[in-house]
């Protein structure tokens, strides 16, 4: 099973973006968890996770959070803006499992 963690600020708008990964992935039978949280949560959840995407408002972040990912040996990047607001789950899901297969 994939592990793929989402962050933003409070976690509400990663969590309707987790929803539609989650249908995409039932589509193509995926084995995944999927969850967000909130940006303080994300040093308690991130040894669970194979990838870390952080949402486009929390860019600023990515230098502290990837120091983190390195020592938790986690991917991490920053979503794409556009497939943030359009909540392209498809388009999400493809850049975690392209970053765990460059991990590889």
């Amino acid at each position: 099973m994939k592990h793929i963690l989402l962050a933003c600020s409070a976690g509400m708008s990663t969590s309707l973006l987790v929803s539609k990964m989650e249908e995409v992935a039932k589509e193509k039978g995926l084995d995944v968890k999927i969850w967000a949280v909130a940006q303080d949560k994300v040093t308690k959840e991130i040894d669970q996770a194979d990838v870390l995407l952080i949402g486009p408002q929390m860019r600023f972040l990515k230098k502290k959070l990837t120091k983190l990912a390195d020592e938790a040996n986690v991917q991490l990047d920053v979503i794409d803006p556009i497939a943030y607001g359009r909540i392209d789950g498809d388009a999400v899901l493809n850049r975690a499992l392209e970053l765990m297969e460059e991990a590889n």
